[in-house]
């Protein structure tokens, strides 16, 4: 059984910082997902939104998800291709909510929900700049691209996963990847049921014991830092014991943000390959980084930084 990456954020901050970002580097390079503890969110608020979460579940969607078509077409026995074994909805946080909108959400439930975003969002800002930091990008690069022209866009998918008579028969969520930026999971700490794909083969993602975040990054993540860090497919699948409670907060671009490479993640271009050779001549058995650096330098029209280096 493969030991998913668990990354320690209380390490940042003394002695053993080099080593932390070492592996928040290596789990988003290599996995694409990890877990990160010690990340500062109030554990009781955490403890609270899982609650209320799940007493919604109980109290307003577990009889209309059961009588829905999807729960009937159990009867069939035959496996279900495009329907999810899920119960959920969404919930807007940036740059406009709409909690107060959502119709049987408790008072309790909106308060506990927006106190918890709060502090997740400074998370979500933090591990970005982090992974900026790692890439050796300006540490604001992430937040910048993802800004456009209204900030950031945050929500939450928030879902429980029922149990299910015949798990055999259908995907709690089908195979994908997701489009936007990072993922910040909080999920059942009983109830097992999400894999990703790694290295050929399915990675069952234990429940999140001690209130530890589960971390994805997305499509935009991949885009952005030219390929280096992941956007890993996953599932999740249907399970016969027991309800599995997933509220997957998602921060990602606004609607209108154009999201490239970084230019300092890019291979040299617009070289000419005889520049390149005769680059090559002089710098053979030298450091095949710096030589890169050196002609993405030339390349982007800085002759004396190109000269000074040769």
């Amino acid at each position: 059984m493969e030991i998913i990456p668990v990354i320690d954020f209380s390490e940042l901050d003394g002695e053993k910082r080099s080593n932390t970002m070492v592996l928040l580097h290596e789990a988003c390079e290599k996995w694409g997902f990890f877990m990160i503890e010690n990340h500062g969110i109030d554990k009781d608020i955490m403890e609270k939104v899982k609650l209320l979460m799940n007493t919604h579940y109980e109290d307003n969607m577990k009889e209309s998800f059961y009588n829905s078509d999807t729960a009937k077409k159990m009867d069939i026995n035959e496996f279900i291709k495009d329907k999810d074994w899920e119960s959920t909805f969404f919930i807007w946080h940036r740059p406009n909510s709409n909690i107060n909108d959502l119709s049987g959400l408790s008072k309790d439930l909106q308060k506990a929900m927006d106190e918890y975003i709060e502090q997740l969002i400074k998370l979500a800002e933090n591990l970005s700049e982090l992974m900026c930091e790692n890439l050796g990008i300006d540490k604001d690069r992430i937040k910048d691209a993802f800004s456009g022209s209204v900030g950031p866009t945050v929500g939450t998918k928030a879902a429980v996963y029922p149990q299910c008579p015949k798990p055999e028969l259908i995907r709690g969520l089908r195979e994908h990847t997701d489009a936007g930026g990072i993922i910040l999971l909080l999920q059942d700490d009983q109830v097992p049921g999400l894999e990703f794909f790694k290295d050929g083969k399915w990675v069952k993602i234990p429940p999140s014991k001690n209130n530890r975040i589960f971390i994805n990054t997305r499509d935009q993540i991949e885009i952005l830092s030219n390929g280096v860090y992941k956007s890993a497919l996953h599932r999740v699948m249907a399970m016969k014991d027991g309800n599995r409670l997933s509220i997957a907060t998602f921060y990602n671009p606004c609607g209108d943000a154009v999201i490239s490479p970084a230019p300092e993640l890019l291979l040299p271009n617009c070289v000419r390959f005889q520049d390149y050779l005769s680059f090559y001549s002089k710098t053979k058995f030298g450091d095949k980084g710096f030589r890169f650096q050196s002609l993405k330098n030339m390349a982007n029209g800085k002759e004396e930084a190109f000269k000074a280096e040769k």
